[in-house]
């Protein structure tokens, strides 16, 4: 039972970071457009990656991950994983916030160029690099 948890704990992160990834690569599209069509389109498109993939993958991933917590319980007591839990806390926090923008797109109200949202991209990989090499290697 619990190698079945663990890979779908595993399949639900792959497609929550699928969308962590994605969206904010949307959001740099989305602010370089100019025309009407292409800006609706982009609304559609990060509402859909968000509310249809991205949230579930979320939920998912936190459902499988506490249901391995409870099966295991000794993980509980090493640092490791209260570093990786809070990378996690931090990762929930970047996904409403690209909720968060994804309203404010939504609404006409986007004050950031593509270049931030260049940027903005690049802070999953962080999260992904500590969190797995946490879980593997358990450095402490």
């Amino acid at each position: 039972m619990y190698l079945w948890i663990k890979a779908l704990h595993i399949i639900s992160l792959v497609c929550w970071f699928a969308g962590l990834f994605y969206l904010p690569r949307l959001f740099v599209y989305h602010a370089a457009s100019e025309d009407t069509a292409s800006k609706e389109r982009f609304c559609i498109m990060e509402r859909k990656l968000y509310r249809g993939i991205m949230g579930p993958s979320m939920i998912a991933t936190l459902v499988f991950g506490l249901w391995l917590l409870w099966l295991s319980p000794g993980f509980m007591s090493q640092a490791w994983m209260h570093a990786k839990l809070t990378f996690v806390v931090l990762l929930i926090g970047y996904h409403h916030m690209c909720g968060a923008q994804v309203k404010r797109f939504a609404r006409g109200e986007n004050t950031r160029s593509h270049v931030f949202y260049r940027w903005f991209n690049e802070v999953p990989v962080l999260f992904l690099l500590a969190i797995v090499i946490l879980v593997v290697v358990k450095p402490f």
